[in-house]
C-alpha cells in the first residue's frame, strides 16, 4: 500500500463492503481525521466542511448524510478493517 493521500475528494457514500477498499485505502487519513474530530466532540457541520469539504448551509442533507457514512466507515476500519491493513491492504 502507498502513502494515502492528505486530503482527497470523498464521495457521497463511504463504502459498506465487508473488506477494506482502495477507497479506504485512499481515505485513511480523512478516516483518522473523522474519529480524532468525533472524539473531540466537534459539530458535524464544522467537520463535512473542513474535512469533507462539503457547505453543510448550502447541502445541509448530502453534507450529514456524507458525514454519517464516513463515520461509520470509520468506526468500521477501527474494529474489523485494521485487520484487512495488517494483512497487506486491499485486495484490488
Amino acid at each position: 500500500m502507498q502513502n494515502p493521500p492528505l486530503d482527497p475528494d470523498v464521495a457521497d457514500e463511504a463504502p459498506t463492503a465487508p473488506v477494506l477498499t482502495g477507497y479506504d485505502e485512499k481515505h485513511l487519513v480523512t478516516y483518522l481525521r473523522l474519529l480524532h474530530a468525533d472524539k473531540d466532540g466537534a459539530d458535524w457541520r464544522e467537520v463535512a466542511r473542513l474535512v469533507l469539504h462539503l457547505d453543510p448551509d448550502r447541502e445541509a442533507g448530502r453534507a450529514r448524510r456524507t458525514w454519517e457514512s464516513h463515520l461509520a466507515r470509520a468506526r468500521w476500519l477501527t474494529e474489523h478493517g485494521y485487520r484487512h491493513l495488517l494483512r497487506g491492504g486491499s485486495p484490488n
